[in-house]
């Protein structure tokens, strides 16, 4: 048959995705030369990647996320524009048979797979049988049938402990649970199969042996239908907490030639076991001895392809067109090289320092790094909702070598400015940074055992953040004179009292002259001449060393970015401003995040243990359980089942002189 008969061409391209996703798909659609079509829910509206197609077609008027899920929506859309292909990005119906089967159905190109094999590696459990038909190397583990809690604690107790509890459904570390011990098997079950539940309509899971300490490596595969297959070498993706990816790069550190080609081999027998077309990912598990393990395929682009393309040269979205178009892949294996290394980090909208809980809010200033290539649909003033995943940049850098690379990304990371929402800026640079991370030496233990080391503060720098701020209240405030006359000055000292990023502090401010100021924290003297302040950025000289600072206020609320952290500071000095912190004093159990409560766990009048679960609240396509913060007795709740709530709302009270209990173990 010629390469003729396998054409399917196409002129216009529907992405049915959002945000930085779709942005990413359009720039290369465009470059090809087709005309793009963006879906949105009505809070959307005003997005980046609505502005930027040459068409756009509302999908829904509430439930934001679940917009995206309305696959009858989307075909409609591309009825309505005229579109004759979708790209599905990745994400939402990336990885959805139905929804591949609805756009073939309806005559338009799915830009990725056949629904035959994403159903085929849909299913974690199905997938691994076929990998094993396949010769391709797996985890033992158990993938049958029956789902009863007996037979599943059974049969971790012949895999072995620690295990991995899976939803055969899963991705993105969703319906995923490390299971150490038979004592913590039956409540992570049920956690598990609770988040798939929600998260993909199936609470079915696997069981594998935990592989201790692993490299996450993954092989980047294309395929075309001409029976043509290859592999693009390896991504290392293993610095990661709640088994979700941070920081990737290409190639591992820990892959030599020789592994690279058995892996790559085991990759593409996997594809063309599938009789595969389009961009896929194979994901391993690399353990101490060299011995790789299959976990899972993505039939579908990664959020990490940039570190490829970055190495390889290849645009991987512009491949996607060319062989959902029906064109042969335009290399060999042995055409292949790759140049240089590369790191991805991933900027999330999270507090690191409160075990990564979700972050939503407005953006108060917005400044992505110069030099480095940064894929987001951020802008100043936009909201970060608690209705999508919690990422809301990549951040990527290449380099002759992996130093280089590193080296570059940080400095680019350093340079970057999100103030409004808290985000894991500092902590990604503490990864960078860190000698483990420099070494190439992280596995997926990476986070937990350094922990301490990657959430500790750094105390000198948030003394001189304080001195920093405390000035700039002032010299921010409206109306602050800028007259340097003594007789028009305000009286000195001044006394101020302030939260930065919820810790309080006090601070005496002691004005030299001018903007020259002396500012005492906590008994030590910084001394801060401010050069000039600009609507976004301040000059000014700290111990003889001049530095710039970004900031935004917002009456008592200023924020500022400095050596690459950022700190929410709050004026308290003449008015209580209410900023409840949820101690475990007051009985008084507050929503973390924005969010919807899935499951209320408890009873008024029932006693409860501290650290019971009481209320289990989903945002950004995670659950999160809210433990009580005390022993004693649920006095109220204020919360149902499928309520969304706000951060800081009181979800429960319990008083604790009504109960003596022992902490939860």
């Amino acid at each position: 048959m010629t390469a003729t008969a396998h054409a399917t061409p196409f002129t216009k391209v529907l992405i049915a995705n959002r945000g930085e996703i779709a942005l990413r798909v359009m720039r290369s659609a465009r470059e090809a030369g087709y005309r793009t079509v963006a879906v949105y829910s009505s809070a959307d509206a005003d997005a980046p990647h609505v502005r930027e197609a040459d068409q756009a077609v509302c999908i829904g008027e509430a439930a934001p996320a679940l917009s995206y899920l309305n696959i009858g929506a989307i075909i409609d859309a591309a009825r309505k524009t005229g579109a004759d292909a979708v790209h599905p990005g990745y994400g939402f119906l990336a990885e959805n048979a139905d929804f591949a089967r609805a756009c073939r159905d309806a005559g338009l190109v799915f830009i990725g797979p056949s629904p035959e094999a994403i159903d085929a590696m849909g299913n974690k459990a199905a997938a691994k049988r076929l990998m094993v038909a396949a010769g391709v190397p797996c985890v033992p583990g158990y993938d049958g049938d029956d789902q009863s809690p007996q037979r599943l604690s059974a049969e971790a107790d012949r895999i072995g402990y620690p295990i991995m509890v899976k939803a055969v459904a899963g991705g993105g570390g969703r319906g995923m649970r490390l299971v150490a011990s038979p004592r913590e098997f039956a409540q992570a079950l049920q956690s598990a199969q609770s988040e798939a539940q929600h998260a993909f309509g199936d609470a079915t899971v696997i069981l594998e042996r935990a592989i201790r300490e692993p490299r996450h490596i993954e092989i980047q595969v294309f395929a075309d239908r001409h029976g043509h297959a290859i592999h693009l070498g390896e991504r290392d993706c293993s610095v990661q907490r709640r088994h979700q990816k941070l920081i990737e790069e290409a190639p591992s550190p820990a892959v030599n030639a020789q592994l690279r080609e058995r892996m790559g081999a085991a990759a593409v027998t996997a594809v063309k076991a599938l009789t595969y077309e389009g961009a896929g990912t194979l994901e391993f598990l690399l353990d101490g001895q060299r011995q790789f393990y299959f976990m899972e395929m993505n039939t579908r682009l990664q959020v990490e392809h940039p570190v490829t393309e970055a190495t390889t040269g290849i645009d991987l979205v512009a491949l996607q067109l060319r062989v959902a178009a029906g064109e042969p892949l335009p290399m060999q294996q042995q055409d292949l090289r790759c140049a240089g290394h590369a790191i991805e980090v991933r900027l999330c909208a999270e507090d690191a320092e409160q075990a990564f809980m979700p972050q939503s809010g407005m953006v108060a200033l917005w400044q992505p790094p110069p030099r480095l290539r940064v894929e987001h649909a951020l802008q100043s003033g936009a909201e970060i909702t608690p209705h999508y995943d919690s990422m809301i940049a990549k951040i990527v850098a290449h380099g002759a070598t992996r130093d280089e690379a590193r080296r570059r990304l940080a400095a680019g990371l350093a340079d970057t400015v999100l103030l409004g929402v808290k985000t894991n800026q500092a902590f990604l640079a503490r990864c960078l940074a860190h000698a483990v991370f420099a070494a190439g030496d992280a596995t997926t233990a990476f986070i937990d055992q350094h922990a301490d080391e990657l959430l500790r503060r750094d105390a000198a720098l948030d003394r001189r953040a304080a001195a920093l701020a405390a000035v700039l209240l002032v010299e921010t405030a409206p109306g602050a004179r800028r007259d340097t006359r003594a007789a028009l000055l305000p009286a000195w000292p001044l006394a101020l009292r302030c939260e930065i990023d919820g810790r309080a502090f006090a601070a005496t401010l002691t004005r030299r002259s001018g903007r020259c100021h002396d500012a005492l924290i906590d008994g030590q003297t910084h001394p801060i001449d401010v050069v000039d302040i600009a609507a976004q950025q301040a000059r000014f000289i700290c111990d003889g060393v001049m530095e710039t600072t970004s900031w935004q206020r917002d009456g008592a609320r200023l924020w500022l970015s400095y050596r690459g952290v950022s700190f929410e500071v709050i004026d308290t000095t003449r008015e209580a401003i209410a900023r409840h912190t949820g101690a475990a004093g007051d009985g008084q159990l507050r929503a973390s995040m924005n969010g919807r409560v899935v499951a209320v766990l408890v009873e008024v009048g029932q006693r409860v243990a501290a650290g019971q679960p009481i209320v289990t609240l989903e945002a950004m396509k995670m659950e999160h359980v809210h433990a009580a913060p005390l022993a004693g007795t649920v006095t109220a709740l204020h919360v149902s089942a499928g309520d969304q709530v706000a951060a800081r709302r009181v979800v429960a009270e319990i008083d604790g002189g009504a109960a003596e209990l022992q902490p939860a173990a």
